[in-house]
């Protein structure tokens, strides 16, 4: 009796073919997803940055309305706004001694990542980029650039 040996043949890998089809496939999908991830990193920036402008001007707003109310003295030319960002981090002294802060701390910008923001004076010029230092009346980004919704960071 004769016994024939039969080789089966198992595949224990994948043929170079098979390596450079799965590579180009994640190469491409890989590429598509790099502008994906970019957008998304840029929309959260944005975001970050209308929290913060929200923040200041939500405590801006705020200090006018005290002092409007008269709840500590102010300097007659400041129309009721805050003379620096960090009058409304360090607080003014009210009546009875009470201490007013209307800001823990003064936000970094995600776009320029920096405590320095573009300020405007109620004096100031509209269309101005530079701060008259009377008071702070609104605050904008330093960054150059345009949003994903078309307007520019320092037009927010």
């Amino acid at each position: 009796m004769i016994f024939s040996r039969v080789h089966h043949r198992t595949h224990a890998g994948f043929t170079l073919i098979e390596l450079m089809v799965a590579t180009t496939i994640l190469a491409i999908l890989t590429m598509m997803a790099l502008p994906l991830a970019r957008v998304t990193i840029q929309r959260e920036k944005e975001k970050q940055l209308r929290e913060a402008l929200w923040e200041m001007r939500d405590a801006i707003d705020r200090y006018k309305d005290a002092a409007d109310r008269q709840v500590f003295q102010i300097k007659v030319d400041s129309m009721g706004y805050p003379p620096d960002l960090d009058t409304l981090v360090k607080g003014v002294e009210g009546q009875a001694g009470k201490k007013y802060r209307f800001l823990r701390s003064i936000p970094t910008d995600p776009m320029t990542h920096s405590k320095e923001w573009g300020l405007r004076s109620m004096q100031d010029d509209v269309d101005s980029d530079s701060w008259g230092g009377q008071n702070v009346f609104d605050v904008h980004t330093k960054a150059e650039g345009t949003g994903l919704d078309g307007t520019k960071y320092k037009d927010w």
